[in-house]
């Protein structure tokens, strides 16, 4: 139904290269500019080259992983980006390495400055509400906390792996999800092992991310700052 000229692109070329998002509302596409097919309902026409981009995807074109979380920046809010990049990286379809030199060769183009700096933001979360976690305490000015990092006690024994964490400050922030209450036996006893090795644990919710967030950046700027030092029973 689509000109031969067509190319996938935005979302629905995320898709198609291995993203986990929604290809379809609406399907978008590229059309060189000289094609006079138009925007319609479920179906959004960019008129734009991405002829240098472009790969065949079960024998359809669309653009290649790069281009596409650089247009995702250009139209996307910053953390929808973020979180695109970060199922990439986490998916192992790309690194931080290839994203900061396609985007050293996009100079001048829509969203290469938004790509450079989330690239440097980016991690590979296991969730998007991981990542738009992570997003809240930077733009609240807190420092980057590493992800999916693995804790030990004091003798060396594995005792849990943090979705956030600041390690100065001995902090494990945890994203509670749909799931939480399936584990809520396990993700206790985790949490209890964590205390009882040094760890200070703050736990938040989706209903905490989109309805409290100026909360969240308070909690975890008072528990880095009050819980600088380990506590007496500390021997990491």
């Amino acid at each position: 139904m689509l000109p031969t000229s067509a190319v996938f692109v935005g979302l629905t070329a995320a898709w198609m290269n291995g993203l986990d998002v929604e290809p379809a509302s609406p399907v978008e596409i590229a059309l060189p500019g000289d094609d006079h097919l138009r925007s319609r309902a479920g179906l959004h026409v960019y008129h734009c080259s991405v002829a240098d981009d472009v790969v065949k995807i079960k024998g359809l074109p669309a653009t290649n992983l790069s281009r596409t979380l650089l247009d995702l920046c250009a139209r996307l809010p910053p953390v929808d980006a973020l979180v695109a990049i970060d199922m990439a990286w986490h998916a192992r379809l790309i690194d931080q390495d290839k994203l900061r030199h396609y985007a050293d060769g996009a100079k001048g183009r829509r969203g290469v400055a938004r790509l450079k700096f989330l690239v440097d933001r980016a991690a590979p979360a296991e969730s998007p509400m991981e990542t738009r976690l992570r997003w809240l305490l930077i733009k609240g000015g807190l420092p980057m906390p590493e992800v999916q990092t693995d804790l030990y006690d004091g003798e060396g024994n594995f005792v849990g792996r943090a979705d956030l964490y600041y390690p100065a400050a001995h902090l494990v922030i945890e994203f509670d999800g749909s799931n939480h209450r399936d584990r809520l036996v396990s993700d206790d006893r985790r949490q209890n092992a964590l205390i009882e090795a040094g760890y200070r644990v703050l736990r938040f919710t989706a209903a905490d991310v989109y309805g409290r967030p100026d909360a969240i950046v308070a909690e975890v700027r008072s528990a880095t700052q009050e819980y600088s030092q380990p506590r007496a029973a500390w021997k990491g």
